[in-house]
């Protein structure tokens, strides 16, 4: 019989550490595969006199699917916000040297450059006339209209002064006034500024056209666009 000395039976025995990669973009979570592998072993070992309820396995698995759904939603969702991102971006750069109707009266201009604006009345008017105002509210120019209907009426500033000569540039504003059923009445008026170019990450991620004068406004606010 032999005798062993020297140590324990376990000396010269080396563990071999085994490495364990994590499965791409495994992140932990229970995958549908790991489910139904949890569910077949649930099944193999339960007690035969104490089955598992039929309700119960199904509220399980619609669960599992309703959760996995979910996840799928947004994922699809996440694309989809993407792609809307990227229509926006080159549906706003195509805008670039057009001009965008902008509910806003005051505008600039380059000298003698004409301005294109637009009337917007919720009741017929008459005698209806536009008054083109410099910064210090002198009126340099006064544009007959006439008779608009109910709704929007377009018209351009020439950008010259009532003497015919060119308004220098700077900041004006058109003041619409016109008689509303007899009344004497201020109108809305609305002007076409040029875009000048595209903020693909403005404020709260949202795409701005800059427009001419200085000013900048969302895509999502433009209500109409008209060439040049």
């Amino acid at each position: 019989m032999e005798t062993v000395t020297g140590g324990s039976l376990l000396d010269g025995i080396r563990w071999q550490k085994e490495d364990y990669t994590e499965a791409e973009q495994d992140n932990g979570m229970l995958t549908q595969a790991d489910f139904f592998a949890l569910l077949t072993a649930e099944l193999a070992n339960q007690d035969p006199t104490k089955p598992v309820d039929n309700n119960e396995m199904i509220s399980q698995m619609t669960a599992f699917s309703t959760t996995d759904g979910v996840q799928e939603l947004n994922e699809q969702f996440t694309s989809f916000a993407s792609s809307m991102t990227s229509s926006q971006a080159l549906q706003a750069s195509s805008l670039v040297g057009r001009s965008v109707l902008v509910e806003d009266n005051v505008f600039g201009m380059n000298e003698g450059e004409p301005v294109k604006g637009k009337i917007v009345t919720d009741e017929p008017a008459s005698n209806v006339n536009i008054y083109v105002e410099n910064i210090a509210g002198e009126i340099i120019q006064t544009v007959p209209v006439g008779n608009i209907a109910e709704g929007g009426s377009t018209f351009i500033w020439d950008g010259q002064t009532a003497s015919g000569e060119a308004a220098p540039a700077g900041a004006y504003r058109f003041r619409v006034a016109g008689l509303v059923d007899g009344q004497a009445s201020e109108l809305q008026a609305m002007t076409y500024r040029k875009v000048d170019s595209v903020t693909l990450a403005g404020n709260n991620g949202s795409i701005l056209l800059n427009l001419n004068g200085g000013s900048s406004m969302a895509l999502a606010d433009v209500v109409e666009v008209s060439e040049g």
